[in-house]
């Protein structure tokens, strides 16, 4: 992903709420299912065969789990493109 325009903090608090919204089990990491239930909420026509990939390319670090910077990196590049 590219370089952002640094957010201010209140920005960065709000993208933590919806990160935290979905963080379910609350263990500081976005799972395969939750994006999947972020997705179907924040943009109801993404297609199923766009998650993973979508998933993949947010998990930069191949760990299986997309953290809040990954996130918050996403989030500026705009989500709904997903």
């Amino acid at each position: 992903m590219s370089e952002q325009t640094p957010l201010a903090q209140e920005q960065v608090e709000e993208i933590r709420k919806e990160f935290e919204f979905f963080d379910r089990d609350k263990n500081g990491q976005i799972d395969l299912p939750e994006f999947i239930e972020l997705l179907t909420v924040l943009s109801p026509k993404t297609k199923a065969s766009h998650v993973q990939e979508g998933f993949t390319l947010i998990d930069e670090n191949d760990d299986g789990f997309i953290d809040f910077e990954e996130f918050l990196a996403w989030w500026q590049e705009g989500w709904w493109e997903y």
